[in-house]
């Protein structure tokens, strides 16, 4: 039971995507102030819902103010991130529903110019890893939580296996009673046909001497 619940866990997993590696690329994006280059990272999953929470919680330790953007997605206004620009920054965010996931285009501007790996290349890898380790601890958290409830499913079916192989026992134990009754009953069936057998032969007996001396009575005179 157990490994036929690991592996559909397992098919489960794959079927959702999960296990993939999480990648960053840029491309020109209709997002910020018109047609601009965008840092794209899909994470498997989550709930749009939920990857807003946590994506708006990040800005925020930045020191980012967030709002919503017409359209769709997220405005975070004064972002500080030091090993991109020593002044504040906005971050444009788009969550964009795949197949198999969600795609969060962000476009990072700098005040005059938008982030690229052309133009900056090492601010780049510093947005690349923001936007990686954000994807990466966001799908883990989802299997994880996937993994909980899997986990509680199999913890549940391995009990209920512990309590059939209790009642099977159980069972088993009954049958063996049910045989020893069956055993001694059957013995006393023999010893009482035994008993009635000799119980008639006394009371033949018996009957011979009531009717002897019943007519010794009766002859008296």
């Amino acid at each position: 039971m157990k490994k036929l619940t690991i592996l559909s866990a397992a098919l489960l997993f794959s079927a959702m995507s999960f296990g993939q590696k999480i990648q960053v690329h840029e491309a020109s994006e209709d997002i910020g102030s018109g047609k601009n280059n965008a840092l794209i990272v899909t994470v498997y999953g989550m709930e749009q819902s939920d990857l807003e929470h946590d994506w708006k919680s990040l800005m925020k330790d930045y020191g980012a103010k967030v709002s919503s953007v017409k359209g769709g997605g997220m405005k975070a206004e004064n972002a500080t991130i030091k090993d991109i620009s020593t002044k504040p920054i906005d971050i444009y965010v788009r969550f964009d529903v795949k197949k198999d996931g969600i795609e969060l285009v962000v476009a990072f501007d700098l005040g005059g110019a938008y982030l690229s790996s052309s133009a900056h290349p090492d601010k780049y890898k510093i947005a690349e890893k923001i936007l990686h380790d954000f994807g990466v601890k966001e799908t883990s958290g989802a299997i994880n939580d996937k993994l909980k409830v899997q986990q509680k499913a199999l913890d549940k079916m391995t009990s209920q296996e512990k309590d059939l192989e209790k009642d099977n026992k159980n069972l088993n134990s009954d049958i063996e009673d049910y045989q020893s009754k069956i055993k001694k009953a059957q013995d006393n069936i023999v010893k009482n046909k035994d008993e009635q057998a000799k119980k008639q032969t006394e009371i033949s007996n018996q009957t011979k001497v009531v009717d002897e001396l019943a007519k010794k009575a009766k002859d008296v005179q």
